[in-house]
C-alpha cells in the first residue's frame, strides 16, 4: 500500500547520514575479527549493522522519491538548520578551538557567557553571575570531588 505522503525537512539528510553511519558501523564489525567463521566475535555486530545498511538503503531510496525537493530544501534550512542553531554550532566549535590555548575555566566561562547572552538576552550581570556559579559548580563537582585535571592553557599557563 502506497501513500502519497509530505517529506519532513531534512528526511533525505537523515537518510543519508544513517546509510553512511551504517556502512561505517559494518566497516568497524568487520574489523572486529573478519568473516572467517559464524563463531567469530564479529559475526553479530557484522549481522546487526548489515541489517542497518539493508534498512538505511531502504530510508534512503524512499526519501529520494519525492518530487519536491527545493520546497524540502528550503523547509530544511528553515526548521532544522536555522541562523541561530549555527550561530551557536560556530561557538562550539571557537569553543574547543580556544581551549588548548586559554585552558578549561578560561574557554568554558567565555563560551558560557557569550552563550548566555546570545541565547537568553538578559542583562550582563545576570550572565556573568550565572557564568561564574556555573564555573564554580564545574570546579567543585569536577576538580574537587571528582579530582579531574582540567587543562590550563598555554597562554595563560602561569597565570591560572
Amino acid at each position: 500500500m502506497t501513500t502519497n505522503r509530505k517529506k519532513r525537512p531534512g528526511e533525505r539528510v537523515f537518510a543519508i547520514v544513517l546509510t553512511v553511519f551504517s556502512v561505517a558501523a559494518l566497516w568497524q564489525a568487520y574489523r572486529i575479527s573478519g568473516f572467517k567463521s559464524l563463531s567469530e566475535p564479529g559475526v553479530f555486530p557484522m549481522l546487526a549493522a548489515g541489517t542497518m545498511l539493508v534498512s538505511g538503503l531502504f530510508v534512503l531510496r524512499d526519501a529520494f522519491r519525492s518530487k519536491n525537493r527545493s520546497a524540502e530544501m528550503s523547509g530544511f534550512f528553515a526548521t532544522i538548520l536555522q541562523p541561530r542553531l549555527m550561530i551557536v554550532i560556530a561557538l562550539v566549535g571557537l569553543y574547543i578551538a580556544l581551549m588548548p590555548w586559554l585552558g578549561f575555566i578560561v574557554a568554558s566561562g567565555l563560551f558560557l557567557f557569550v552563550c548566555f547572552q546570545y541565547l537568553w538576552r538578559r542583562s550582563v550581570l545576570i550572565s556573568v553571575v550565572l557564568t561564574l556559579v556555573s564555573l564554580g559548580c564545574i570546579h567543585i563537582i569536577f576538580r574537587i570531588v571528582f579530582q579531574v585535571v582540567l587543562p590550563k592553557g598555554t597562554l595563560l599557563a602561569g597565570l591560572i
